[in-house]
């Protein structure tokens, strides 16, 4: 009998879910001021600033969902915080929407977190 590959995605899953229910192998990805849990890995980010996309080389190599995003990736690496296995986020529409973009948008964000099912909780 034939064995079949397996393929295994070992990127982080990024979330849309209400932070309440984050536990200890979670992280947390905040949109401004939005009150965050305490007891575990938070990054904020600010609003996209209006002009050219995601990635433009001229205005802005890397919007505020990469960076905060790779800042936290940085910080798991280093144990600076504990490792998380998913990333959920609390920001309004237009932050969803960005954060959506950065992951699909964004290189290296694609090759270290991805979007991940809600039904997946």
């Amino acid at each position: 009998m034939p064995s079949m590959p397996i393929f295994v995605d070992a990127r982080i899953p990024v979330i849309f879910a209400p932070v309440a229910i984050a536990g200890p192998e979670d992280a947390v990805l905040v949109e401004g001021e939005i009150p965050a849990p305490e007891g575990v890995p938070v990054a904020r980010f600010g609003p996209q600033r209006p002009g050219h996309g995601i990635a433009c080389a001229c205005c802005a190599p890397r919007g505020p969902v990469a960076t905060a995003l790779h800042r936290l990736f940085l910080a798991r690496a280093r144990g600076e915080v504990a490792m998380f296995r998913r990333v959920l986020v609390q920001a309004g529409p237009a932050g969803e929407a960005t954060v959506r973009d950065a992951v699909a948008q964004d290189a290296f964000l694609a090759g270290r977190y991805r979007l991940g099912a809600e039904s997946g909780l």
